[in-house]
């Protein structure tokens, strides 16, 4: 979150601020997953609220509306809403001191749907979740196109293949969009944080891509050992897809229904417990191996367990491992992320 950061605590501390007396600001957290980082932007918006109240107050300004936060943290259903709210118990300990009054609920729930009544929301934050999809092209999953050993975008995918991932994330974005428009509150705030390239060429389409195949050579490995049927392996792909900015940018013109205060891009590294992007060498690249693939697992475990079934997903993964420290061993591999911060224009 610390590339988020600045822009996030920009767009709180602007609503916090044109707030009337006594009113309630209500953010969402879109695709809050259930692991250590879920309660992050609760404590970020907090934290940014609090310390700002005590700037007005060493400053001696008027200070800003007494105030109550609503958390709302959005996931699907099958999310582990109780591992988030049995850690609410630590987050209010670590709160104690700090003001405004808060309260925070579950909202289980697809982001490609309505979730909120309209104009209730002030903020909507979400976290490296919009680069998945609300659904595998039709296309593709009827098999009336093939992506071969590929599960998403790769060297040998098909033209037609590719441009059904374009039109399924034109789709997508453009429900997204209008969906939160209509739950915002009027001027109401997106600060939105998702996978995608650095290219407009959809052949490059940069290291997003390489995790894939190198999950899509591990399968095949499976399919090498007897272990998985080919079949399956042709009929597989991924929900998924990374952006560019320029395309990100057009959809949200064309929407024509919010307003872009920021948008940028930054790295991150591919293993979540290397924060040190500005080095290319992966000093252990087995371990980083290993915590690349628990990664993965964690975020597309349901998905190949639907399709394959349950018995392979050690061995895959213990492959993928293997196959994620080779690659380590030439460069450090990175991310692209693209920030985006929206304002609602009425």
């Amino acid at each position: 979150m610390l590339e988020t950061r600045p822009v996030l605590q920009g767009a709180v501390v602007e609503l916090y601020r044109s707030l009337p007396d006594k009113s309630t600001m209500v953010v969402a957290d879109l695709g809050c997953s259930s692991g250590p980082n879920t309660l992050l932007l609760v404590s970020e918006v907090i934290g940014t609220i609090s310390d700002h109240n005590r700037e007005e107050e060493q400053e001696q300004r008027p200070p800003a509306a007494a105030m109550e936060l609503q958390f709302f943290l959005n996931d699907l259903p099958g999310n582990d809403f109780n591992l988030v709210f049995r850690s609410l118990d630590r987050l209010q300990e670590l709160t104690a001191d700090r003001r405004p009054q808060y309260y925070v609920a579950g909202m289980p729930g697809s982001f490609y749907t309505r979730l909120f009544p309209c104009r209730s929301v002030h903020l909507f934050h979400s976290s490296y979740s919009l680069m998945w999809r609300s659904m595998v092209p039709d296309e593709l999953s009827r098999g009336a196109y093939l992506n071969e050993e590929s599960i998403y975008i790769g060297k040998s995918t098909p033209p037609a293949v590719i441009k059904l991932y374009q039109e399924e994330y034109h789709k997508d974005l453009s429900l997204f969009l209008t969906l939160r428009f209509n739950e915002l509150v009027r001027g109401g705030h997106m600060v939105l944080t998702f996978l995608g390239r650095k290219s407009k060429d959809m052949l490059l389409h940069g290291e997003a891509s390489s995790m894939w195949d190198l999950l899509a050579q591990a399968l095949l490995s499976l399919v090498l050992k007897g272990l998985v049927e080919k079949e399956k392996l042709v009929s597989f792909n991924l929900p998924f897809y990374a952006p560019s900015m320029d395309e990100v940018k057009a959809v949200v013109e064309e929407n024509n229904l919010f307003n872009v205060e920021h948008m940028s891009m930054f790295e991150s590294s591919w293993d979540p417990q290397d924060d040190d992007t500005n080095d290319d060498v992966v000093l252990g690249c087995s371990s980083s191996g290993l915590n690349v693939a628990r990664c993965i697992r964690a975020v597309a475990e349901p998905l190949i367990k639907k399709h394959f079934g349950e018995a392979i997903l050690d061995d895959l993964f213990m492959v993928y491992a293997s196959m994620i420290s080779k690659h380590l061993k030439k460069a450090k591999a990175k991310y692209p992320i693209i920030i985006i911060y929206l304002k609602a224009k009425h």
